[in-house]
């Protein structure tokens, strides 16, 4: 499949002229224009990066995530915050490229620019880092080494806007606000402006016509875990747009869709989830679900799609995420499972995305329900490795802490299709997995990693895997052996594919 083309890098012209207003700052040239909205007062900011793009300073909020993989399973467990670390995030829309300089506070050895794919080389000048930066996705600057990371959230100027008044709408302008749980009736709109901090969670149940917009943030950070319901959740809804904001520090799962239909969420931006059982965007017995362009940093899996026991009498189909960036800290980047009670897992793709970090899996179907699981591709995409990768492990008593290996080689798996019952499992019959496709899949980095297919039974097998176009560090590699693929018990016959 095609790579869809990325936004033109342009040479923004030097003749910027700031026009303010109360919350926000705006720059137009002939040819481009940014937008910025200033910090509400109060809100705290990361101490350890200055940001300005094409000249104009850019506010870096402060967002906590995890600084090992080091996780616990106990019933009421909470992950303690000194398992994390803080680290920075900026957002601005702009029509086209945009200069970019970040001021360190702190000493740089390094700097890396991912996802690397967009192959971004900065310019380092004492504590000063220069790059072009265009629309829509995000990127991650990385000095030193991936921890106290400064995150960067570019959108597409907003068009049609809603104003602070109109039927049906609930709007939040600039500044920090505190409703708690918000709950949305059919044909509503929530819009979170430049500028605002939401600390609360969007819900729906059984609305249609419904719509979630804005650049400002949701934040969930002053509840307990299980208490808030993530950032956004909605159930039994149809006809859904999510869009364009940026959702901070969940409870638990942060974006979750049950059982609805017809939804797209584009633009996002998931930042800030370290907490246990954090995951991104988990699209639940859900049918025609779009998922683009957009930047989920996630404890817990990244994109996943799942079927659940509570609504498992509805199939999961039409499934399509793209153009995304995932930084995982724990869990799978893009994923099927664990849960899959549902009729069926069909038409399902994720495409176009890069994987930056991952801890267990990059692409999974990890089946361990009685799902019919079939027609799942995974197409162009990039999944990045490093030489050292702190490995993962399970906190084994309150006391038991993280020490990680400067000489670790740990590597995550690249493919996975498992069928086996697991901890997560309602059924107590298997399902099977069909006609599954890995193509363009490319490996940036020095370590390959590995992979494995295994079926559960006779009866509970996988058929139909082809393997398409397999490359680390643009070397195609076109068997098991170089693929470091083991194909296990009750798989049928895999095809690696030029």
């Amino acid at each position: 499949m095609a790579r869809r083309p990325r936004f033109l890098l342009l040479a923004l012209l030097s003749c910027l002229l700031p026009i303010t207003t109360t919350r926000s700052a705006q720059m137009a040239t002939p040819a481009h224009t940014i937008n910025v909205a200033l910090a509400p007062d109060g809100e705290a900011l990361c101490e350890d990066f200055e940001v300005t793009v094409g000249g104009n300073p850019v506010p870096v909020y402060s967002c906590r995530v995890s600084a090992m993989p080091f996780n616990q399973v106990w019933p009421g467990y909470q992950r303690p915050v000194d398992q994390t670390e803080l680290a920075g995030f900026a957002y601005w829309d702009a029509d086209g490229s945009a200069p970019v300089e970040v001021v360190c506070h702190r000493p740089i050895e390094s700097v890396e620019v991912r996802p690397r794919s967009f192959s971004i080389t900065p310019q380092v000048e004492g504590n000063r880092i220069r790059f072009d930066l265009a629309p829509p996705r995000g990127v991650v600057v990385e000095v030193n080494g991936p921890h106290g990371a400064l995150h960067l959230f570019p959108s597409p100027l907003e068009t049609d806007a809603p104003q602070a008044e109109g039927p049906g709408l609930i709007y939040f302008g600039p500044g920090v606000h505190r409703p708690g749980r918000v709950t949305l009736e059919s044909n509503q709109t929530v819009y979170i402006a430049p500028g605002a901090v939401v600390y609360g969670g969007i819900h729906a149940t059984g609305a249609s016509n419904i719509k979630i917009l804005g650049r400002g943030i949701i934040d969930l950070s002053p509840f307990e875990r299980d208490q808030g319901g993530g950032n956004i959740r909605l159930t039994d809804c149809d006809n859904i747009t999510i869009d364009g904001v940026v959702m901070r520090d969940p409870d638990v799962w942060c974006c979750s869709l049950f059982g609805c239909r017809n939804a797209t969420i584009s633009n996002v931006k998931l930042i800030g989830l370290w907490r246990y059982n954090a995951d991104g965007i988990d699209v639940c017995n859900s049918q025609n679900v779009t998922i683009e362009d957009s930047f989920i940093r996630s404890f817990d899996d990244s994109i996943v799609v799942k079927g659940l026991k509570f609504r498992g009498d509805l199939p999961v189909k039409n499934i399509h995420a793209r153009g995304c960036v995932i930084w995982n800290d724990w869990g799978r980047a893009f994923e099927i499972g664990a849960e899959t009670c549902a009729p069926e897992i069909s038409n399902v793709l994720f495409e176009d995305s890069d994987a930056i970090h991952t801890v267990h899996i990059a692409l999974d179907i990890q089946h361990g329900d009685r799902a019919a699981v079939r027609n799942i591709v995974f197409s162009d995409i990039r999944v990045e490795t490093d030489a050292h990768a702190p490995a993962p492990r399970l906190q084994q008593s309150p006391e038991d802490t993280y020490t990680e290996d400067p000489q670790d080689t740990f590597c995550p798996h690249l493919m996975v299709i498992h069928i086996q019952g697991t901890m997560w499992s309602a059924d107590t019959q298997r399902g099977t997995a069909r006609n599954v496709l890995f193509k363009d899949i490319q490996v940036l980095g020095p370590v390959m990693p590995t992979s494995f297919f295994r079926g559960a039974d006779e009866q509970h097998t996988v058929e139909g895997v082809r393997i398409e176009n397999l490359r680390l560090n643009g070397e195609q590699l076109t068997d098991a052996g170089k693929a470091r693929l083991e194909i296990g018990a009750h798989v049928g016959e895999v095809v690696f594919e030029r």
